[in-house]
């Protein structure tokens, strides 16, 4: 019960406020009139279900494989490489990168435009300047070997 809750509250903190709270205050989202879309702005709809399912998903195998969070303050303390994680090294990046993109769609603003922009910039700084050589820190040749095997952010086709 104290990891769901601590899974809740990272949701909402972490994902929550980067494709929730700022495209809703400070973007237009709230503004987006959904009875006279266009079809090219329907087409976020079903980006943004995906990238929630997508993104639900990775919190629960976190939280279930790894016995952690999607909190950097609460990392799991396993490796996890099940799931969605046997395809892409970060679903849940991706997962965040595509409702933004579907928020996109919606609103079709260059402020909101660059404002994705910056979040897949600095997710991107992120996991290579931190997240990755933390985990090979932590899991040593298992990371390695998952790396080897696994796309960072685009599954891998073909035998390796």
């Amino acid at each position: 019960m104290k990891l769901a809750l601590k899974s809740l509250l990272a949701t909402v903190v972490l994902p929550g406020t980067i494709t929730g709270f700022v495209p809703w205050a400070y973007y237009g989202l709230s503004g987006v009139d959904v009875r006279s879309l266009r079809p090219l702005q329907l087409a976020g709809f079903p980006m943004l279900v995906f990238g929630a399912l997508v993104l639900l998903t990775c919190i629960w195998e976190f939280a279930r494989k790894g016995k952690g969070t999607l909190a950097p303050v609460d990392p799991p303390k396993h490796l996890v490489i099940e799931g969605l994680y046997r395809y892409v090294r970060n679903p849940m990046y991706v997962a965040v990168i595509t409702i933004l993109l579907g928020e996109l769609l919606l609103v079709w603003t260059k402020s909101f435009a660059a404002y994705v922009a910056f979040v897949v910039v600095a997710v991107n700084v992120f996991v290579m300047g931190y997240e990755e050589p933390t985990l090979r820190r932590l899991f040593g040749r298992e990371y390695e070997e998952y790396c080897r095997r696994v796309g960072r952010w685009m599954p891998r086709l073909g035998p390796l």
